[in-house]
């Protein structure tokens, strides 16, 4: 099964992100982890690759510390964005970035089949702790019947599947992926429109499989799914209803540099809007910092990690 954006190859162009993000409203927890960033070019050393859904700008990690240090993040998960397709460099040098720039990284990476168990080992003692699956827009080069073959190579690392689909043109396949031995995190509330409601088919059986399963779900980008303007109150039944049935299975990410047409969101406003969907100081801290540390294999920290 393969889902893929019906656009114009490379289009449209995103605008960049906000350049002046906000503090947050609130103040952040120790080892605070972002599950969800990107890390864009440039473009001039490593090419986009053609069949592309969108074409964004660079997106610096310089440019994404200074993010991260206004929100008070220490903790990131660079994911690989379509448009790199298997050109995995520009993730892996942004974790290697110095160990005083304040952030510890991880990484998700997208493969080919033909990857070898030594360049697996590789890609772990760099950082890499899952794959990613994509779906939706074109330079993914995934479909739903790799996820078997690729959870059998990466089962003995620990590592975990990661799925950008929409759960809701999916429910017929998705509910197998429990069959895995490795964990499934679903991006972006199961990337469904919030204008299907909660009680759409696919997503109660994502929320079944994450209550009950072995999967997670990223409560990133919530503009993605959203009919509505900022700050976008038809995801936050979406967001309740997984914090309610499994809080201890969720995490969360900025999405930077946000790669959407308009409006740009303000990052310092997306992350007031995750703490305004917290019930409580102790999930806000399980989904920041607990929940990453055992999903990404952060350093355990002595002081509170």
């Amino acid at each position: 099964m393969t889902q893929n954006a019906s656009v114009r190859i490379g289009e449209p162009p995103c605008p960049p992100p906000d350049p002046a993000p906000r503090p947050p409203s609130f103040t952040m927890p120790r080892f605070a982890a972002d599950c969800h960033a990107h890390a864009i070019g440039p473009a001039q050393v490593y090419p986009f690759v053609e069949d592309r859904s969108y074409t964004p700008p660079d997106a610096s990690i310089a440019a994404y510390l200074s993010v991260a240090k206004t929100l008070g993040l220490e903790r990131t998960v660079l994911v690989q964005p379509s448009m790199h397709g298997i050109d995995n460099r520009p993730i892996l040098g942004a974790i290697e970035s110095p160990p005083d720039c304040g952030i510890e990284f991880r990484a998700v990476a997208v493969v080919a089949p033909e990857t070898s168990e030594r360049d697996y080992l590789d890609l772990h003692r760099r950082g890499v702790r899952g794959l990613r699956l994509n779906l939706i827009y074109h330079g993914g080069h995934s479909a739903l019947d790799q996820a078997f073959f690729f959870a059998e190579r990466i089962k003995d690392l620990g590592w975990h599947l990661q799925i950008l689909c929409d759960v809701s043109e999916a429910k017929d396949v998705i509910g197998g992926l429990d069959r895995l031995s490795v964990p499934i995190v679903f991006d972006h509330f199961g990337h469904l429109s919030a204008a299907k409601g909660i009680h759409d088919p696919g997503f109660r059986t994502m929320l079944a499989m994450v209550r009950d399963g072995n999967a997670w779900v990223k409560i990133s980008g919530a503009y993605r799914i959203t009919r509505q303007r900022f700050p976008y109150e038809d995801v936050r039944p979406f967001a309740e209803c997984l914090i309610d049935a499994a809080s201890h299975r969720l995490v969360w990410g900025t999405d930077w540099p946000h790669t959407v047409t308009s409006p740009m969101p303000n990052d310092g406003d997306m992350v007031d809007l995750f703490h305004s969907w917290m019930p409580d100081r102790k999930t806000l801290e399980m989904i920041l910092v607990e929940n990453p540390q055992r999903l990404y294999q952060f350093t355990p920290r002595r002081d509170g990690g």
